[in-house]
């Protein structure tokens, strides 16, 4: 991506939903409000978003991930015949019970069409703003592990099927414009010893997608909780093997410890560093922004770092995630300023 100064800064993928948007979108999960109105509410509050980012000094922006009704159901239930236990929930952020009974058939990148829309999700977002656009979806791995395997040998043989209608889908986003492509995987931290498979089907999603592709791995957050904890460590030596150009990892609320790994294995590529905690109502002062990327800044060139939040801003209400965003630029420039 050209044009952005050292140190750029970015989000994870999602934003604040609303008390409203929550309530209406679980109005039309329910059967009470229809398509068109939905959208027109997702355009709206995908508007609100950019803006906010904008005026908080941000310099790639995200749609928010606003028209997704959580990080799963919103790729998991649109893939080939998959089956709902039920097709209506009382709220949007709810999980459907998904079941894959037979396999999706021919994916060859070839023929294939994409059948998930992202293309056009972006589309709307880079028709909104001038700012870089990266855009976030959530990996084959972790979409494997919440769905009902009925029709491969095991999960391993699912993961790779869905990476391979992620991969349709990647490269109509790279023929829509799109410059930085994430991965995000938040259950593999869930699974240390399966990092080689889910890199594998990391893979299958960027293979011969003209973008820069990002890969994000958390320890979760649902309902601003962590669903682990541990050490990235766990992620190499296999994840050298990703033909990715960016790790997207959460420093923040972890703290350093990890940050000589990167260095201890190798890690020769950009990364994305978490600083700022979204598990947190407390904002970060710029100062304490600032000590995080210098601290980072003594194991990774400043060339090689890009700041963002651990992860996404779902769970935070909209003043806070606001005041970090903009905690998060100020200290970045604070920075920038010293190099």
């Amino acid at each position: 991506m050209t044009g952005l100064p050292v140190l750029p800064t970015t989000v994870v993928g999602s934003y604040p939903v609303p008390e409203w948007m929550e309530r209406l979108t679980s109005d039309y999960y329910r059967g009470r409000m229809s398509r068109a109105q939905l959208d027109d509410l997702h355009e709206t509050a995908i508007k609100a978003a950019l803006r906010d980012q904008e005026n908080a000094g941000v310099d790639i922006v995200s749609d928010g991930e606003l028209r997704r009704d959580n990080d799963i159901d919103y790729l998991l239930a649109r893939l080939p015949g998959v089956e709902l236990a039920e097709t209506v929930k009382d709220f949007a952020s709810d999980y459907y019970d998904i079941t894959v009974p037979r396999e999706f058939g021919d994916t060859d990148t070839d023929r294939a069409e994409p059948v998930l829309g992202l293309a056009d999700d972006l589309a709307f977002t880079r028709s909104q703003t001038a700012a870089p656009v990266k855009f976030s979806f959530t990996g084959a791995f972790s979409l494997a592990r919440r769905a009902r395997n009925l029709a491969y040998d095991d999960r391993q043989e699912l993961a790779l099927a869905i990476a391979r209608v992620l991969n349709v889908e990647a490269r109509a986003l790279a023929a829509q414009g799109a410059e930085l492509l994430q991965i995000d995987e938040p259950f593999l931290a869930g699974y240390p010893d399966q990092v080689r498979g889910a890199v594998e089907a990391v893979n299958v999603v960027t293979e011969g997608v003209d973008a820069s592709w990002a890969l994000h791995v958390c320890y979760g957050n649902r309902y601003a909780r962590p669903l682990w904890e541990g050490h990235y460590d766990f992620l190499f030596p296999a994840v050298l093997d990703a033909r990715v150009d960016q790790l997207v990892l959460e420093f923040a609320r972890k703290g350093d410890d990890d940050l000589p790994v990167i260095e201890k294995f190798g890690w020769d590529r950009a990364i994305g560093l978490g600083v700022i905690d979204v598990k947190s109502a407390e904002v970060e002062t710029p100062d304490l922004v600032a000590t995080r990327i210098r601290r980072a800044l003594d194991l990774v060139p400043a060339d090689r770092l890009v700041i963002n939040p651990d992860c996404g801003l779902r769970h935070l209400t909209g003043p806070v995630a606001r005041a970090k965003l903009a905690a998060m630029a100020q200290g970045a420039a604070l920075v920038r300023a010293e190099l």
